[in-house]
């Protein structure tokens, strides 16, 4: 795996690149070794934040952390990547026809597969056109994290969400 590592905002020393490799060469037993890693890392006052994005084969996996510690952040972020190829890994295997992933390092290194959660209840509501920020009233004033329209601009369906940075995203369908 070839890991890259940009600062955003910030250096990168020597030593924190050395701790990087090392902590997410770790996942390298899963990945075939042309794969890529991204790791970039910034800091907001006292938020050490550590991203970690592996695009492989139309899939993305990615993992944020931020803690008071760099340290603390890469050790999370690398943890928080390596449940989500082992919560993941029957469905990723099916949809990547088992090439992406190393097959070796599963059957070497076993764990109890956790339980995905069940869709325990089901919303249907009327998607009507509306603009960005009539969308965005609608969801501040549900209270919900997320909220589902069609865009009168477009007319497709758009989802607008809370950042945990306090910032609204918004994400848009691309029929690839």
């Amino acid at each position: 795996m070839r890991i890259i590592i940009t600062g955003k905002g910030m250096d990168v020393s020597e030593y924190l690149k050395e701790t990087v490799n090392k902590k997410v060469s770790k996942l390298n037993r899963y990945f075939w070794k042309d794969t890529e890693a991204h790791v970039t890392m910034s800091v907001e006052k006292e938020r050490q934040i550590v991203e970690v994005t592996i695009p492989f084969d139309g899939v993305v996996l990615r993992g944020e952390e931020a803690t008071t510690d760099m340290y603390a952040s890469i050790d999370r972020v690398v943890d928080k990547i390596e449940k989500q190829i082992h919560k993941h890994r029957t469905a990723l295997r099916k949809r990547l026809h088992e090439s992406a992933f190393d097959q070796d390092a599963y059957e070497q290194y076993e764990l109890e597969e956790e339980a995905l959660p069940k869709v325990v209840r089901t919303k249907r509501f009327v998607v009507k056109p509306m603009d960005v920020n009539e969308a965005q009233m609608q969801m501040e004033l549900l209270g919900h994290q997320f909220f589902v329209f069609r865009n009168a601009m477009t007319n497709e369906v758009n989802v607008i969400y809370k950042r945990k940075d306090g910032d609204i995203g918004l994400i848009e369908p691309d029929y690839a």
